[in-house]
């Protein structure tokens, strides 16, 4: 089964998002960062997250983020379900982090248990069918709203949400051109898909 071996992001000091990322969220070779200047604007289509246990875990990693330089784009707050808010990175990136549960069950920490890429996507159906043709395992699918992906043996998930509804669901708008500044590396690439993410081979990403 095809799974996401890391992410690399691409940003135009190299030095400083790969500090950020250690010193926020104490990320390494999940995700990934390499110098570029291809142009972009607005929405790049995508979204990470950062999935974990409790309310007190999302704080700590939000306000983590704050101190590194992260700007919050909804703060941290209760929802029919769970609780989480959305920063966006000093690179540009946008951030959800997000847990399930509601209430506190511990002292808060910053152990991550999942992290999710959720791409927007134009045509759901299409991009379903696209990613099922190259390994990909359905785990979660809501229609035209929503497919998850098994993460198989590799440490991110993969989600495809209608980019509308993504840009919305992160507060911004859904408007964005150029360049995507993301390539994901997995043990299927490479490859473009419908809505021009590239994926390529482990080989090809730079690491922090």
């Amino acid at each position: 089964m095809t799974s996401i071996e890391s992410i690399t992001l691409e940003v135009a000091d190299p030095t400083a998002a790969g500090r950020f990322y250690t010193t926020a969220f104490g990320l390494g070779s999940q995700v990934r960062v390499r110098a570029s200047e291809t142009p972009t604007t607005g929405f790049r289509g995508f979204t990470l997250s950062l999935v974990v246990s409790q309310p007190a875990n999302v704080n700590a990693l939000i306000d983590a983020a704050g101190d590194a330089g992260a700007t919050t784009l909804k703060p941290a707050a209760k929802s029919l379900w769970g609780y989480g808010g959305v920063v966006q990175a000093p690179d540009g990136t946008i951030w959800q982090i997000a847990s399930s549960s509601k209430k506190d069950t511990g002292p808060a920490t910053r152990q991550i248990d999942d992290i999710v890429l959720l791409l927007g996507v134009a045509d759901m159906a299409e991009s379903k069918r696209f990613y099922v043709d190259r390994g990909l395992a359905v785990a979660k699918s809501f229609g035209s709203r929503y497919v998850e992906f098994a993460a198989g043996s590799g440490p991110v998930k993969l989600a495809l949400y209608k980019r509308r509804g993504l840009a919305k669901l992160v507060g911004v708008s859904p408007d964005g051109t150029g360049s995507h500044r993301i390539t994901i590396s997995s043990d299927g690439g490479p490859f473009t898909d419908p809505d021009g993410f590239a994926w390529a081979t482990a080989s090809e990403n730079a690491s922090l």
